[in-house]
């Protein structure tokens, strides 16, 4: 009995482990000194744990589009949020403020989405 108590133990701290691990701090991604506004059509939705990534296409200056990775806060945050699977869809013009990654790379995090005149928070928890 006590052995298979010591290998329960052992397996929940293994997958407690692995979860931690595929999760990161906001800090550790993204810098909070670069804030940013983008618009654009949504590419596509992902709505998985442990964020949420809506992919926007972007026109910079020179008029190429760019396509964008917004990370959101996670499905049951957003969810308490007052947010819906379908809030968003290809297609839909959306305005996100957010923050830069650290690493230059076309990912931001969501603070607000600006969606058919509707704010709403989307930030990581």
């Amino acid at each position: 009995m006590r052995r298979n108590t010591i290998m329960a133990i052992w397996l929940c701290v293994l997958l407690a482990s692995m979860s931690a691990r595929a999760h990161h701090s906001f800090s550790s991604v993204f810098d909070s000194k670069k804030p940013i506004t983008l618009t654009g059509s949504v590419t596509k939705i992902e709505w998985a744990n442990p964020h949420i990534h809506l992919y926007i296409d972007v026109k910079d200056e020179t008029g190429n589009v760019i396509n964008w990775a917004i990370e959101m806060g996670s499905p049951n945050f957003l969810i308490r949020l007052g947010w819906t699977r379908d809030a968003m869809k290809a297609g839909d013009v959306v305005t996100i403020e957010g923050h830069l990654a650290r690493d230059g790379s076309r990912l931001a995090n969501a603070r607000t989405v600006l969606l058919a005149g509707k704010k709403m928070f989307a930030i990581s928890n």
